[in-house]
This record gives structure tokens, sequence and C-alpha cells, in this order.
């Protein structure tokens, strides 16, 4: 058994199927204060994620998510052992942050020019108050589509013997081309904690108090 995942990206990933599943629920139900709290803190997760990409461990690495279209292709079409994502899995993992950050970014930008608007509507051009409005509305059926083909590939090679999500659970494989470098995740929840709280303090403190009915 080889380990691939370390302990941040492991609660990364069931962190981000939390909180996703939290964000759209809140979203459809007009849970508004809920749907705030829980973009921050998903907001501060993704940026975690990124600077764990640049210093933590290998298959960690925002470098390693990068390849060839050759390189997709054969991962495609041959199965052959790799360390971490797979050229075509990192391309999955590209899309989703993609989608992710839209969907983020543009909730700081929306507004439904009554009651409700993100915390950078007001430093933004209304032309891009309605661009937000727009992508926040059209991209969550992406990221669903998305999270569609993510559920479908993980299914797919389950039936191959593959056993995708325990090790994501375990951090562990017996698959694994190499042994890659590891990083304790230690570090990363504290960055974690640390963004999560100055976010919430910048931005967060109307619907937290208003969630908790405080005040």
């Amino acid at each position: 058994m080889v380990k691939v995942w370390d302990g941040f990206v492991r609660g990364f990933h069931w962190l981000l199927v939390c909180g996703i599943t939290i964000l759209y629920i809140s979203g459809d139900e007009g849970w508004l204060d809920l749907h705030f709290v829980t973009g921050y803190v998903l907001l501060a997760l993704m940026l975690t994620r990124i600077i764990w990409g640049c210093f933590g461990s290998s298959t960690a690495r925002l470098a390693s998510l990068f390849h060839s279209p050759k390189a997709v292709m054969n991962a495609l079409l041959k199965d052959q052992p790799t360390t971490g994502h797979n050229p075509a899995g990192s391309v999955m993992v590209l899309v989703f942050f993609t989608l992710i950050f839209i969907q983020l970014l543009s909730g700081l930008m929306s507004s439904d020019d009554i009651l409700i608007e993100g915390p950078l509507v007001q430093y933004v051009p209304y032309a891009w108050v309605e661009l937000a409005n727009d992508l926040h509305r059209d991209n969550i059926d992406l990221l669903l589509m998305a999270i569609g083909i993510h559920i479908g590939a993980i299914a797919f090679y389950r039936m191959k013997g593959k056993k995708l999500v325990k090790t994501l659970v375990t951090g562990y494989t017996t698959e694994s081309a190499d042994k890659p470098f590891m990083r304790s995740g230690k570090v990363a929840y504290i960055i974690f904690v640390v963004l999560s709280t100055g976010v919430l303090y910048l931005w967060g403190q109307e619907p937290l108090m208003a969630l908790f009915n405080v005040g």
C-alpha cells in the first residue's frame, strides 16, 4: 500500500462535497444567510487548496494537474498506473476548480437589485454585476453536469476494479506508479481556519448573526 493523498487533500474533497451540496440546497430554498456563510467558507477552502497546491504534497501540487493532450488521450485509452490523478482525472479537477471559482466569485458580485447583494457589488461597474448574475445562475448547471460526469467516471472505474472513493477516504492505494512525497496536512488546515476566520470577519458577520439569531 502506498499513501498518495495527504490528510488535507482528502478532507478538502469531502468538505467540498458537503459545501457544494449545502450551497445548492440553500440557494434553491432561499436560505440566503446559510448560502452566504457557506460560500465564504468554500472560498476560504478553495484558496487554501491553491496555496497547498504550491508547497504541499507532490500529488497535491497544481503543477501535477497539467498534462499534454496526448497524455490525456493515452490515459483515456490505456489503463496505466499513475501517481495521484491520471492526466484525464487532472483535467476534471481543473474543470471543477474553474467552475467552482466562477460560482463563488460571481456570487460575490451578484445582486437582486432589491435586498440581497454580494460584498463586491459596491466596488465593480453595474455591467459586471449583471454579468455576475447571469454567470451565477447559469454556471451552476455546468457544475452539476461536471459532478454527474465525475460520478459516472467513478462508477466506471469501480466496475474495472479501481476503488477511487476508498483511496480518497484512506489516502492509500495499491496501484501507484511510485511513492510520492507526502507533507502533513495539518499546516493546510491551519491556513484554512485562518482564511475562513478572516473572510467571515470581513464579510460574514451579518449573515452569521442572522443565522444564529444573534443581535
